[in-house]
């Protein structure tokens, strides 16, 4: 990479919260992605009201079809993560990037043009369901292709874990000011169409500052089989235990805790008595809580200490969902949801900071590619899971029983977390993380040494 980090080239008044954009090619990225993803979260509400304005009179149908398209566009992270992580690791990824955020530009171009020409119901929706299904590819390989290339925009791995934080800061920012700026831009418009124009416009930035950067080119792996690559980040990642728990905690949390977000208009309407601006409100206080997490982890300066960190976010993840599966009062649900998303924010990117920081760099693409598929890929079964279960037991228990699954799922990990400390300790002296022990291994293995003659 031939733009390092440097500090007389970066913004005035630089903290340390945000000493990743130091990095010219990371202010490019922080930059290009924070226009996108605005429009990217218009998309998703516009879709979603689409789909509900057509089938305004038939709510069980509605219903079913949102969940359906929710659904296409999050399984293929599920079934094409492995392929799409063996590939990252081979392909050049920022043109990867660069081709997927052509290819998400065309989609939304392609749902505009559905919106616009009014065809019939059914006609409209399931042309959504298969661009849905197809942005659910692009993802797939998006996801992993993007998180395993901030390596390769921030030299010191130090600053890694600064990058991670600000990005999902920056996704929270914009899951607050997006969903916003489509309801305005819908009830100014009156349509939808417009949403998805100014989404596919937004993939224009993203593109210009992914060209604009300077990237070494890497070294290039083995040309083995692609089955033979997929085959050993599997031994990779579930055959190094602090690797494996990481994975196999999200997907417990992901799976059991975030169907809350299906099942928040029954909440707001239902259990809380309000209505839409009750669920306006729940959702903004879970997104506000998890931008406060994001904060949080960009002001750390080590990775050391986030396993611990892990098992506070879980904590508080679970207790929020616990508490408010059972909240009859409105002022409380909101609390609970800001320390929901504060939680499920915080474990989320302290777990990818980790993970980043101990992969091997040739096997960065698999590893990032599961852990998509752990927190994205499953999520869509938790959702099925607990729209059956909520049928027959109501919302409100559903969502207790699935933060006490939460709760032990985390207690586990932490009953663990000594163990896995002691398998990822010799990484950090290697990396020099530990200073202090690696310090005092280099100085014990001098005085080892024989005297000279």
């Amino acid at each position: 990479m031939s733009s390092g980090r440097n500090e007389a080239d970066a913004p005035r008044g630089l903290r340390s919260i945000g000493r990743a954009l130091a990095y010219r090619n990371y202010r490019l990225f922080f930059g290009g992605q924070g226009v996108s993803l605005i429009g990217t979260w218009m998309t998703r509400i516009a879709t979603g009201w689409l789909v509900f304005r057509l089938f305004r009179d038939q709510p069980e149908r509605a219903a079913f079809l949102l969940g359906m398209v929710g659904f296409a566009g999050q399984i293929p992270a599920f079934f094409v993560g492995p392929l799409a992580g063996a590939l990252v690791d081979r392909w050049n990824r920022q043109r990867l990037l660069i081709v997927t955020q052509l290819l998400s530009l065309l989609q939304s171009g392609a749902l505009a043009v559905v919106a616009f020409a009014g065809e019939e119901a059914s006609t409209t929706v399931w042309t959504v369901f298969g661009l849905a299904l197809c942005q659910g590819l692009i993802n797939a390989f998006d996801m992993p292709g993007r998180q395993a290339f901030l390596i390769e925009m921030i030299e010191s791995r130090e600053d890694l874990p600064n990058a991670i934080a600000l990005n999902s800061s920056l996704v929270n920012g914009a899951r607050l000011i997006g969903p916003s700026l489509a309801g305005v831009v819908i009830a100014v418009t009156h349509h939808e169409g417009w949403c998805f124009v100014i989404d596919a416009v937004s993939y224009v930035g993203v593109v210009a500052a992914l060209l604009a950067m300077r990237v070494t080119a890497r070294a290039r792996p083995h040309r083995s089989p692609v089955w033979r690559g997929i085959a050993e980040g599997f031994r990779y990642a579930f055959g190094f235990a602090p690797i494996r728990s990481i994975l196999l905690l999200l997907s417990l949390l992901s799976v059991m805790g975030m169907p809350y977000t299906v099942l928040m208009p029954i909440f707001a309407a239902d259990v809380l008595h309000g209505g839409a601006y009750a669920y306006g409100f729940l959702t903004g206080a879970s997104g506000v809580g998890a931008l406060i997490g994001a904060l949080h982890l960009a002001s750390r300066n080590s990775v050391r200490g986030l396993g611990r960190t892990i098992v506070i976010a879980g904590l508080a993840f679970s207790f929020g969902l616990i508490g408010f599966g059972l909240s009859p009062f409105f002022w409380l649900s909101m609390a609970l949801m800001l320390l929901t998303g504060f939680g499920m924010m915080v474990a989320m990117a302290a777990s990818n900071t980790i993970l980043q920081t101990i992969v091997d760099e040739d096997k960065r693409g698999r590893v990032m590619s599961f852990y998509t598929m752990a927190f994205l890929g499953t999520a869509p079964f938790g959702s099925l899971i607990a729209g059956v279960v909520a049928g027959v037991i109501g919302a409100p228990a559903t969502v207790t029983i699935g933060g006490a699954f939460c709760l032990a799922g985390t207690l586990g990990f932490a009953l663990h977390l000594p163990h896995l400390r002691t398998l990822v300790r010799p990484i950090y002296i290697r990396m020099g993380i530990i200073p202090e022990i690696a310090t005092g291994l280099q100085a014990a293995a001098r005085y080892s040494q024989p005297p000279h003659d």
